[in-house]
């Protein structure tokens, strides 16, 4: 609400800060702040997404609307309650960015690497274009946001290749630790646990 895309958002602020406000622990005891993030983006309700892939039935077209369908598909986006599809996109390095920097995040979990398995390539946006100008941070006008057209970097895939058993970094196929590598460069933070699936022991920790 203070930071985010207002007021397309939860009502509380929920940065990193949030914690030592409401747990009573003071700032300077905080050794690591580790942030969240899937291996694509989802969104829920409306608001500005700029690496949105629209379903056909929101006027998608394809393979933009078919690879939109397969996220939401394989990684089960649907809303607990509602039972209706998250809006799901690529990987959006812009924001990652900013929430690190938000957050003073030390870490990154990323977490369900394994849906992008169903994927020759894989997408990632690292920066915005809006009325012939680049955005390589995170703009603070929703006009600009709202209007913002992805810049994309393309990775190769792992298509095919099941790594839910994966239990070290090591056994990832070589594109998927690519891609975790690239995107902690993209971010700027260690990528410190990854998850391969939704099951406790589906979690590769790689430095936490």
């Amino acid at each position: 609400i203070d930071h985010g895309t207002y007021p397309y958002v939860t009502s509380s602020s929920c940065c990193a800060g949030g914690a030592a406000t409401g747990s009573g622990v003071g700032p300077v005891n905080i050794d690591r702040v580790l942030g969240i993030q899937k291996a694509y983006i989802t969104r829920v309700g409306g608001g500005p997404f700029p690496t949105e892939l629209k379903y056909a039935e929101d006027g998608g077209q394809s393979p933009e609307a078919e690879e939109g369908e397969t996220l939401c598909q394989v990684g089960h986006e649907y809303g607990v309650t509602t039972g209706r599809k998250r809006r799901c996109g690529w990987f959006d390095a812009v924001i990652a960015r900013y929430a690190a920097d938000v957050n003073g995040l030390t870490d990154v979990a990323l977490t369900k690497l394994d849906v992008l398995s169903a994927f020759d390539t894989i997408k990632v946006c690292v920066a915005y274009e809006c009325n012939g100008e680049r955005y390589d941070y995170f703009p603070m006008q929703q006009s600009v946001l709202f209007h913002a057209k992805p810049v994309y970097e393309e990775l190769p895939g792992w298509k095919g290749e099941d790594i839910t058993a994966c239990r070290t970094f090591d056994e990832l196929p070589e594109n998927a630790k690519s891609y975790v590598e690239y995107l902690e460069k993209k971010v700027g933070v260690p990528i410190s646990i990854v998850a391969v699936g939704p099951d406790r022991d589906q979690t590769i920790m790689r430095g936490w």
